[in-house]
């Protein structure tokens, strides 16, 4: 799979690849748009706008004025376009961009997990016959199954977010802590095993909370149930599901695995090894664990333990080590979980996808939308590595979106952080594509649109009941039975029923 991007992009270079950003020292790809793109400038020298909304982990920036005009200065000579950054946070972004969308703010926006629901929804623009106009460079990158991942019916209606797509569940925790107390992490292999280490941690440390959660209501429990494919959604999203090689759809929320997930999760909340306010809080995990006051957070990352913990160091503000809680695991949702959308009310379809084509060739736009304004948000290094200017981290700099290079364009031209990714990470993160375990249901799309009441009644419902059990702050069993019950009277069998219809279809055309 990965033989065009090497080929392309990678041929002789050494690869930094790590949980935020890779490099090569080649610098920007030739896009070939920049003739193609004189006809978005008006004649009164005028450029086309448009605005890209995107989630950032780091602290959202007050001004982005700055870092707009560093990347215009390219755009406005590739391709007459000047761009508007709308960085948003994890916590607001599902609904910011629905809005957005529906108000015509937005021309360029990324799904977290909901590509189906985006499509059936109308927020995402049909670029199928736009591409090889406007973004055949991007194009060119991929492979022929790796788009159909982000297509329906024959149409084309994103582009993958260009990375390593086996996400392996981790812990991430502090190797200072771990020394101290001479905890033997290696010994971990599964979320259960967390407990005995957490206690350590609670009872040398009663002032500190073993385990952050990695976002609002996210901590971490749905990474750890192993074989789950989607089927076009997410852990946060309404739908049914597949575990392993079983092809009947069923509720995540029902599934054995779940239910003893957050068991654990909520014994861990009695002893207070997790964050009281994990369910409610709009910090994530690095502006947490920068307190000082955690030791741990779990999370999924498609890169090597080595190069995750060293590139998610800084932003956490201490020194960090990785565990593995369980295998990698591909299925459609793993390609298009996070991908590349114009929104379906763009006056200007044609300059957002000629900018979306520079965001996966031109390693000066890429970066610059990751990592600000040189000498001021970061230092160039010597050998090709970026940090932050001497006293300053990720929480001081006017502006920084590192946390998001997993998250746009190509990750294959981002450059890395000092002291993390290896020419050797690359090799293992093809390996991770080719060789993880692969869903059966691999390539399946689901098409949403005839259950779009049922899915706005339960995406409420999962919005008030899951934070809650995932995260440990109600009781298990009665919170479980009054959420199952819920979904059923929002109509989440029908939507249950739908996939199964649908993927017996897919499943006799194979």
């Amino acid at each position: 799979m990965f033989k065009k991007i090497v080929s392309t992009l990678l041929a002789g270079v050494m690869v930094f690849s790590l949980a935020a950003c890779g490099a090569s020292d080649a610098g920007s790809v030739s896009t070939g748009s920049g003739e193609a793109g004189g006809s978005s400038q008006a004649a009164d020298g005028d450029y086309t706008q448009i605005t890209y909304a995107f989630v950032t982990f780091n602290t959202v920036p007050d001004d982005t004025s700055d870092v707009e005009e560093a990347l215009n200065e390219i755009t406005r000579e590739k391709i007459g376009v000047e761009v508007h950054l709308m960085p948003l946070s994890i916590a607001d972004y599902t609904q910011q961009v629905s809005l957005a969308v529906q108000n015509g703010e937005i021309d360029l926006f990324h799904t977290l997990g909901d590509l189906g629901n985006s499509i059936a929804s109308d927020m995402c623009y049909d670029i199928t016959d736009m591409i090889d106009e406007d973004a055949p460079e991007t194009k060119a990158l991929f492979e022929e199954e790796w788009l159909k991942t982000t297509m329906q019916d024959g149409r084309l209606y994103a582009i993958p977010t260009l990375k390593p797509f086996a996400l392996q569940p981790m812990l991430l925790y502090r190797k200072d802590i771990a020394a101290e107390l001479g905890l033997d992490m290696d010994s971990v292999k599964s979320a259960e095993d967390l407990t005995a280490i957490f206690a350590q941690v609670k009872e040398a440390h009663p002032e500190m909370t073993p385990l952050a959660p990695v976002s609002q209501g996210d901590s971490g429990l749905t990474r750890w149930i192993p074989e789950i494919d989607w089927l076009g959604d997410s852990f946060a999203a309404p739908g049914g599901c597949l575990q392993g090689d079983n092809m009947t759809v069923t509720s995540y929320y029902d599934l054995p695995d779940f239910e003893k997930y957050a068991a654990l999760v909520r014994d861990w909340y009695k002893n207070d090894y997790i964050m009281k306010d994990a369910a409610t809080t709009t910090s994530a995990a690095a502006e947490l664990m920068s307190s000082g006051s955690y030791f741990a957070y779990s999370a999924s990352y498609s890169y090597p333990l080595e190069d995750t913990a060293a590139s998610l160091s800084a932003p956490s503000g201490y020194e960090l080590g990785a565990i593995a809680l369980g295998e990698a695991y591909l299925d459609t949702s793993s390609m298009n979980a996070v991908a590349q959308v114009v929104a379906s009310t763009s006056e200007n379809p044609d300059a957002a996808l000629k900018f979306l084509n520079l965001t996966y060739t031109d390693a000066d736009v890429i970066n610059t939308m990751l990592y600000g304004i040189e000498g001021r948000d970061y230092v160039k290094n010597d050998d090709g590595t970026v940090s932050y200017p001497e006293g300053q981290d990720a929480a001081t700099v006017p502006y920084t979106a590192q946390l998001s290079c997993g998250v746009l364009g190509n990750f294959f031209i981002q450059w890395p952080l000092e002291g993390s990714g290896s020419e050797e990470s690359l090799k293992w993160e093809d390996e991770q594509n080719h060789n993880a375990p692969q869903s059966p249901a691999m390539g399946f799309t689901f098409d949403a649109s005839s259950v779009q009441t049922q899915y706005t009644a339960v995406s409420n419902v999962i919005q008030q009941y899951l934070p809650g059990i995932a995260c440990g702050s109600v009781d298990t069993e009665s919170a479980l039975a009054e959420f199952r019950q819920a979904l059923k009277d929002a109509g989440y069998d029908e939507i249950m029923a739908e996939k199964q219809s649908q993927l017996d279809t897919w499943l006799k055309a194979q």
